[in-house]
């Protein structure tokens, strides 16, 4: 009974963040709609393979990320870069994307995630 609850407890505290199917693997459909989701918001800045050189990321300062060997602010984690794609970072070109999905978000971070070569 005590596991039930802890479990209960447990997917109540990840489902509170959004987060509850971005803990889980990707799927290849998440990973699809992820890569549609960087096409639209993330590939102007970021490049096609993540690796910050995309048409208006040259220009911006600091860079944008590039996602194979550069740390993440928030951690290189589906939590981590979620929370990065939904808040931004402030002093850096990277805006929130707060007005996607949760879903959308979390398809996205597991795209990056991929990108990355995790």
């Amino acid at each position: 009974m005590r596991q039930i609850a802890t479990a209960l407890i447990g997917t109540l505290l990840i489902s509170s963040t959004g987060l509850a199917k971005g803990s889980a693997p990707a799927t290849p459909q998440m990973l699809e709609l992820g890569k549609s989701l960087y096409a639209t918001n993330c590939l102007a800045c970021h490049g096609e393979k993540g690796d910050g050189n995309g048409p208006a990321g040259k220009m911006m300062k600091p860079k944008p990320r590039e996602f194979a060997t550069a740390e993440f602010k928030n951690g290189a984690t589906v939590e981590g870069i979620y929370k990065t794609i939904s808040e931004g970072l402030p002093g850096t070109a990277m805006v929130k994307f707060d007005k996607l999905s949760e879903q959308d978000r979390t398809n996205l971070a597991h795209y990056v995630l991929k990108l990355r070569g995790k």
